[in-house]
């Protein structure tokens, strides 16, 4: 369910990107969501790891077709809330250096979008202001860990015309549950959901 321009209450479609049910992202992403619902927001979650997308075929048809993507599968639900969404959350933890393959393959399937976004078509709502926020885990304590994660998500958010881009992220978080022992993480995560959705759309 996508909020139309000047509804009075922001929508916020989230993505759990992880294939581990009610890991530290889950657990990252919950508080988030919580923080959104507090600050007003309706909040629709996809769970990636529940739903059949497709990878890319980059068979050339959304080109052809003028922005439409011939696999027939659960991708098909998105397209029109990530063209409309008034806020998007994805987390998603570190595997190999970037985004979960749950992720990137939603991203890869944004083609479609991002031959609108050339073909000179504004996504639906780009008149109205429009959030991200990625929470990112990863179990290295490495500097540059969420690098290529950034970049990715970067090429997304441009197709999507995104331009307010948050991130919040957690290094050295590997054991199950470790998210939990963190000082401030949850509480963090919880501010922002709530800084995400407010002042905004909600407020006009």
């Amino acid at each position: 369910m996508t909020g139309p321009v000047g509804s009075k209450r922001v929508h916020v479609t989230a993505f759990a990107c992880s294939p581990r049910r009610g890991g530290n992202t889950d657990t990252l992403l919950d508080s988030a969501i919580t923080g959104a619902e507090e600050a007003g927001a309706l909040v629709e979650r996809f769970n990636l790891r529940e739903m059949t997308i497709a990878p890319c075929r980059h068979c050339g048809a959304c080109a052809d077709g003028g922005g439409d993507c011939m696999i027939e599968d659960d991708m098909q639900r998105l397209y029109g809330l990530l063209r409309g969404a008034d806020r998007i959350i994805l987390a998603s933890p570190v595997f190999f250096m970037g985004l979960t393959a749950q992720a990137k393959a939603m991203i890869d399937r944004c083609q479609p979008l991002w031959v609108m976004r050339n073909l000179g078509e504004s996504v639906a709502c780009a008149q109205h202001e429009r959030r991200a926020l990625h929470i990112g885990v990863g179990g290295s304590d490495f500097e540059h860990l969420f690098d290529a994660s950034r970049l990715v998500l970067a090429s997304w958010y441009w197709t999507l015309q995104i331009f307010d881009r948050r991130e919040l992220t957690f290094r050295g978080i590997d054991a199950p549950d470790a998210i939990r022992d963190h000082p401030t993480a949850l509480d963090d995560a919880r501010a922002a959901g709530r800084a995400l959705v407010a002042p905004g759309i909600a407020e006009k």
